[in-house]
């Protein structure tokens, strides 16, 4: 019984160190992140140093930007969509190689993107121009759809 007890005890003592050890890494990640807030979920703050997720923008911005009528290609996406995370690694860098600026926006921090921008699913990728929506697509592609749409959409 006495080694039981023992036994609980460094598996309380480790969670309590796995638990101060993620909020110390948490609290770093927070510091100067680019939604202005530290009230995120975890899933959030698991990409703050992801390459891939780089070009946040925030609703405000967003709505800004499409409304001053420069061209804009939105993409929206939730970091806890799987569909996102096998995509997003091969969209950004194709518009990088393209010279395709994207403005990601988090629509799981800002749930109001689903009803403002008529999301059906996420990933989804919206190219803007003069203030209003050209085309879209929705969903994981194949990195072929992908420059086919900055190629006839966003670059014609």
């Amino acid at each position: 019984m006495k080694k039981l007890g023992i036994i609980a005890a460094v598996v309380v003592i480790l969670f309590g160190v796995i638990i101060v050890l993620t909020n110390l890494s948490n609290k770093s990640k927070l510091e100067n992140n680019p939604y202005g807030t530290d009230n995120l979920r975890q899933s959030t703050i698991d990409l703050l140093d992801d390459e891939n997720y780089q070009n946040i923008i925030l609703p405000d911005a967003l709505r800004e930007k499409i409304k001053s009528g420069e061209p804009v290609v939105a993409y929206l996406f939730s970091p806890e969509c799987p569909h996102c995370k096998e995509m997003t690694p091969r969209l950004m860098p194709i518009a990088e190689e393209m010279g395709v600026h994207i403005d990601q926006l988090n629509i799981l921090e800002y749930e109001e993107g689903w009803d403002e921008y008529n999301v059906e699913a996420t990933p989804t990728l919206i190219y803007f121009k003069d203030g209003k929506e050209v085309d879209r697509i929705v969903g994981a592609h194949p990195d072929e759809n992908i420059r086919q749409f900055f190629e006839e959409v966003v670059l014609k």
